[in-house]
């Protein structure tokens, strides 16, 4: 029987929905993926928790580490603690490192499973940050307790840097006093002003290619402490031309929640493998694990075509949940997970679940079902139904 409801279109008007009814697409088993491919991670949080839910953190840790295990189980990788999981935007650093502790704990049951994880200078009160060696003596502080936990790190971008910073001499010093002592090599983290308003002019310009030569500096004078660097600037020209300028073995992880599959496809230029293509670390991973994971197995395969067959339909998915402004998609992020069963409830550190329209959930529940990812349709429609009931919206 088909799965009816009624729901509210752009411009405000009602109108019938019936899903397709296809089946969702499920990984291959035992196929071992060519790309490295991190989902970053949101949180679970904990709605029956008495606080105060704009000023203080509560997580579900159950549910939380139950997904990242629904991750590791499809073949992904875990981006932990990183902006997906409300890094900076709900989750404080205590948070943040128990969270990094769990799911490091969590890993060590499940053979393979990759883990790297958030390093910042989100502790910091940047009010209080008045040079770049406070800066630095910040992202110490992160990268010595999650290297104590025997930690990947994934050295985010810093709102403390973009503030004090007063050129790209003052970026190649902080980074290469942090680099000189990783422990192992570490994944960067270039995230545009689209998602975080407080990161603009990163690497000391707001001229993009002129920040990529400063970024690619740095890398090039630690190669061996860089195991790769993820850029969500959602420029997939921009992604193509820095990782074609890459040194050697190091990875460029696509964060372009716009154009990912092709970008994880690659082109194939030149002798240096890390040149045609993309890994990817990514937070619509999170919202998409299963058709993510069947698409890369294909592509392991060399289907190119499967894969892009499984992978292209979810692009349209992505775009709208990035939507500008884009900083608020950890909204539709938490939303699918709802939808899909993996957790209870939605409701968000933060009481971020405000950020977007029933309008924007609307359209995001139409594109799901169009990209075969509501895993429990009948769940998802009865859920969806919840949700317009809240806003007034009955039948």
């Amino acid at each position: 029987m088909a799965i009816a409801l009624t729901l509210p279109t752009a411009s405000g008007a009602l109108a019938p929905c019936t899903l397709r009814g296809a089946t969702p697409v499920k990984p291959p088993a035992g196929v071992k993926f060519n790309r490295i491919a991190y989902s970053a991670a949101h949180v679970v949080a904990d709605p029956l928790a008495a606080v105060d839910p704009w000023l203080q953190c509560a997580v579900d840790w159950d549910a939380t580490i139950g997904y990242r295990r629904h991750l590791w189980s499809l073949g992904l990788g875990v981006a932990e603690a990183m902006d997906t999981a409300q890094r900076g935007m709900g989750l404080d650093w205590p948070t943040s490192l128990e969270l990094v502790r769990r799911s490091l704990d969590a890993a060590k049951d499940v053979p393979g499973a990759l883990v790297a994880s958030g390093c910042g200078t989100d502790h910091l009160n940047i009010d209080e940050v008045k040079s770049v060696d406070d800066v630095i003596r910040g992202y110490e502080e992160q990268m010595a307790a999650i290297e104590a936990l025997g930690g990947k790190l994934i050295v985010m971008a810093s709102r403390a840097l973009a503030r004090v910073a007063r050129s790209p001499a003052d970026y190649e010093r902080v980074y290469d006093r942090i680099l000189s002592q990783a422990r192992q090599p570490v994944v960067l983290h270039w995230l545009g002003d689209m998602f975080d308003p407080a990161l603009a002019g990163y690497w000391g310009t707001a001229d993009v290619d002129r920040a990529m030569d400063t970024a690619l500096g740095i890398i090039a004078a630690h190669p061996d402490k860089v195991d790769g660097i993820k850029i969500s600037l959602l420029d997939k020209d921009k992604e193509i031309a820095m990782r074609r300028r890459l040194p050697p073995g190091v990875r460029m992880y696509t964060g372009d929640d716009f154009n990912y599959a092709e970008l994880i496809a690659g082109d194939g230029h030149g002798s240096e493998p890390t040149h045609g293509k993309s890994d990817a670390l990514l937070g619509i991973f999170d919202a998409i694990a299963p058709a993510a994971s069947a698409a890369l197995g294909e592509l392991a395969q060399g289907n190119i075509e499967q894969f892009h067959a499984i992978l292209g339909p979810t692009v349209p998915l992505s775009r709208h949940i990035f939507a500008a402004p884009t900083r608020f998609y950890k909204t539709g992020v938490v939303f699918m997970a709802w939808l899909n069963g993996h957790q209870s409830h939605f409701t968000m550190v933060g009481g971020q679940q405000s950020t977007r329209s029933l309008q924007h959930f609307a359209e995001l529940f139409r594109l799901a079902d169009a990209a075969n990812l509501l895993e429990q349709p009948e769940l998802a429609a009865k859920r969806m139904k919840t949700l317009l009931a809240l806003h007034g919206v009955e039948g």
